[in-house]
């Protein structure tokens, strides 16, 4: 694979008895800067969902976001989930890396 063609992201494994697709998006919500234009396919900003119930949760807080935008563009894929690489060892847990 090339890293021009990848999106860098990150995979969430989650009981959804203690938290839903739908609370971690709402996190995801707030925290996040969707108004952005990522200059790369590497660094876009996008949502990836296994079903119908989490796309229609994309969509929705999507669409939530574009209207409390004040007319700024959201830039953010909702897409089917597809293969998942992790990234070499030296990426992983990142910022407890940096702290060290």
């Amino acid at each position: 694979r090339k890293i021009k063609e990848s999106t860098e992201s990150i995979l969430i494994e989650y009981n959804p008895d203690i938290i839903t697709f739908e609370d971690i998006i709402a996190e995801w919500s707030r925290m996040h800067a969707p108004d952005s234009q990522s200059w790369s396919r590497q660094y876009r900003s996008a949502i990836f969902y296994v079903d119908e119930e989490q796309k229609r949760i994309a969509e929705e807080t999507v669409n939530a976001l574009k209207g409390g935008s004040k007319g700024r563009t959201i830039y953010t894929d909702i897409e089917p989930v597809s293969a998942f690489y992790r990234a070499e060892e030296y990426h992983q847990d990142y910022y407890r890396k940096k702290r060290e």
